[in-house]
């Protein structure tokens, strides 16, 4: 597992992104992790003592310096639990993490209850069931919970994906 120290970064500074709290990736530690790759893709590992997993390296796009490159956004969490802020420096261990996202229980319990639904579910890629299963499992209250649960099923069993399903529910307020 490739190992380096780098500083966290923050892009308010430079004008994307506003308060997104980074690293950015050499390109030879991407390169070993996964040779040629030019989309997102998850790690785990170390972020000083804590354990990281299933977080996304994030593209930085084709201009400049930053050709290739790949940045790992430190959300307030994980900046909490190392207590560092922009401008520390940490220390990095991290390997490509190929396991699943786990799904929501609940959802997938409803979604058992609605053939239609769980049909159409069940065809879009994985990337997008979890952003179901994320937005879902993010309620901070039950009844958040189970009133994201109760659109999302209307909204698959009208055959929408999730950012369709969003700004139809989004409308209808």
């Amino acid at each position: 597992m490739p190992t380096f120290t780098t500083i966290l970064q923050k892009f308010d500074k430079k004008g994307e992104k506003t308060g997104w709290t980074y690293i950015e990736l050499p390109i030879d530690v991407t390169d070993v992790l996964k040779p040629g790759q030019k989309t997102s893709f998850r790690v785990k590992g170390t972020l000083d003592n804590l354990e990281i997993k299933q977080v996304a390296l994030i593209p930085m796009g084709r201009s400049g310096d930053s050709e290739g490159a790949f940045i790992m956004p430190v959300n307030a969490t994980m900046r909490r639990s190392i207590r560092k802020e922009e401008g520390a420096s940490v220390r990095i261990t991290i390997d490509v993490d190929d396991s699943p996202l786990p799904l929501s229980a609940d959802f997938l319990a409803c979604l058992q209850d609605d053939p239609d639904a769980f049909k159409f579910f069940e065809t879009l890629p994985k990337g997008h069931q979890n952003y179901f299963s994320k937005w879902i499992e993010d309620a901070k209250t039950t009844e958040t919970k189970a009133n994201r649960i109760t659109k999302a099923l209307r909204g698959l069993s009208m055959g929408m994906g999730y950012g369709e399903m969003i700004r139809y529910f989004k409308n209808q307020q």
